[in-house]
């Protein structure tokens, strides 16, 4: 029961993190900010490139206005200006001389955005920046009563610490020009061609991990059937062979016990996690005890641990050497390859472990996780006034890079740079349900073909694909990636064994129907008749 309630929980704690999310997210809504003439701008990120002394110096991010005209996207048409301080700082009255076409540095303020670009562009300046009173961005909207919003000059927010940098400079008497511009995106990112590779790959080794450890599990019942001895693996139970099988209670009790270890780690964020060695050594452990048999099965008494086998003794200094290194250099920009591979044992692990034993099952555990996900990243906006799920997993409340519940690679073509990622209750949850349809095809003896592993699969690409697209078409914000997959994964399943009868089969019992060896041998056989002299 141990290895069981620690599945249970290494299941709840993966799938904590369920929605894929975006870096370059602008976190100031403005759905009751309408687009009004003059004040109809698309909302860009910009970049500001600065020399200081003629020095190329740092480069910082800010967002475009609504109002204003557009910032050029390539880099080579954008002028470099000299950067000013306004006087007064925070342009709310006109400025005390004129500018000759420089850009003013100006503070926040309590005026309106359109106000300082106004007595800005009044003054001479070609452009306007302003420093955020908070670490964010905000979009720079108009008043829905604004008029004469007759705006010539391009207005950029940069958030508090970057604008100030640049106060700092410009206050040491240093001479400071910047250069603005908001390159273009790729449409698609191989980044997210890789991810969705990586995704589908797991769930597919993971998937015939499961099958062949239930197959061998049956094949040694079946044999001690055959051998005609009364015994039986206790599968459901975690017995011998170490897995579990949820149940519906368990499945509901998902959403509550997941989405309070959300809020704790929205409220609680922090350096410290610990999930990620356990997979890997036990993923490492089940692999290698194929070949080193003897030392999987020779046991070793270990204080607080219990038995423990000398294979297991033998990989785990490897597996804290591999998860102190990737601690210890998570920060460095190579650190996403050692995540992953921790990530992908753990889910490997945890499917191998844990087991959906019907559709019943399935259905209720990803019903509920689809609505959890809905939940944390739209819904949750209007309590929290930020998304939850987003928040943690770009790990905003922290100097970390997100919590290491994710799968991420770098976006290596997105001038933006950034992350694409994907929570690991998006490759886990479907997952299971893959995992299942393998399970019941191999027991049942159907073909690739005429089984529903293959379209399972199918299923789950193609959802976490219109993942991706929908991604792209909202500009990066966050999705809900169990909104597209769990309909396809689940949908599939249910309708094709609707089509072939076998429905009713799948959704209560889980397994095709099996007569037992043992009961063959003892049923009366037929006589034969006597040989005619």
């Amino acid at each position: 029961m141990a290895a069981a309630t620690a599945a249970v929980f290494a299941l709840l704690m993966a799938s904590a993190l369920a929605g894929a999310a975006a870096g370059g997210d602008i976190v100031h809504h403005d759905d009751e900010a309408p687009k009004i003439p003059g004040c109809s701008n698309d909302f860009i990120l910009v970049k500001v490139q600065s020399w200081v002394n003629g020095k190329e110096d740092d480069e910082y991010v800010g967002v475009g206005a609504r109002f204003g005209p557009q910032i050029v996207s390539k880099e080579k048409h954008a002028n470099r200006t000299r950067l000013m301080l306004a006087d007064p700082i925070d342009c709310c009255t006109s400025p005390k001389e004129k500018v000759s076409g420089d850009i003013l540095l100006v503070q926040r303020g309590k005026c309106k955005f359109t106000k300082k670009a106004k007595f800005a562009e009044a003054a001479g300046a070609s452009g306007i920046i302003i420093i955020n009173h908070v670490h964010e961005l905000y979009k720079m909207v108009c008043e829905k009563n604004e008029t004469d919003l007759d705006i010539n000059i391009p207005a950029v927010l940069l958030p508090r610490d970057a604008g100030f940098a640049l106060h700092t400079v410009l206050t040491s008497g240093n001479s400071v020009s910047v250069q603005q511009y908001s390159p273009d995106r790729p449409v698609v990112d191989t980044a997210e061609v890789f991810l969705w590779l990586m995704a589908v790959g797991t769930v597919l080794c993971a998937s015939y991990w499961s099958a062949w450890s239930a197959r061998e599990a049956l094949c040694e019942q079946e044999k001690l059937l055959k051998d005609g001895r009364e015994v039986l693996l206790n599968v459901e139970n975690g017995g011998s062979s170490g897995m579990i099988d949820i149940n519906v209670a368990s499945a509901i009790m998902f959403v509550v016990v997941a989405s309070c270890f959300l809020i704790m780690l929205y409220k609680m964020m922090s350096s410290w996690f610990v999930e990620l060695l356990v997979g890997l050594q036990t993923c490492l452990v089940a692999l290698l005890s194929r070949w080193f048999r003897a030392a999987s099965e020779s046991f070793f008494k270990v204080p607080f641990f219990g038995a423990v086998s000398y294979l297991t003794l033998a990989v785990s200094p490897f597996c804290i050497v591999f998860a102190v290194l990737w601690a210890v250099h998570r920060h460095f920009t190579y650190a996403w390859i050692g995540q992953d591979i921790l990530g992908i044992a753990l889910i490997i692990t945890v499917i191998q472990i844990v087991r959906v034993p019907n559709l019943k099952v399935g259905s209720v555990l990803l019903s509920c996780a689809f609505f959890y996900d809905i939940f944390w990243v739209f819904v949750s906006k209007r309590w929290f006034h930020e998304s939850v799920m987003i928040v943690v997993a770009r790990g905003d409340k922290t100097d970390e890079d997100g919590v290491p519940m994710l799968l991420k690679i770098p976006r290596m073509f997105d001038p933006w740079g950034g992350y694409s990622i994907i929570g690991f209750g998006d490759i886990l949850l479907p997952g299971l349900l893959v995992a299942f349809a393998l399970r019941y095809d191999w027991a049942a003896k159907k073909s690739l073909q005429t089984g529903y592993f293959l379209w399972s699969m199918v299923a789950y690409g193609s959802g976490l694909l219109i993942t991706y697209v929908a991604l792209n078409l909202m500009d990066g914000h966050g999705q809900p990636a169990l909104l597209y997959i769990v309909p396809f994964t689940l949908g599939a399943l249910i309708s094709l064994g609707w089509k072939r009868g076998e429905l009713w089969n799948l959704w209560s019992k889980g397994e095709p129907e099996r007569v037992c060896p043992h009961h063959m041998h003892m049923q009366p056989q037929p006589k034969t008749p006597p040989l005619v002299q």
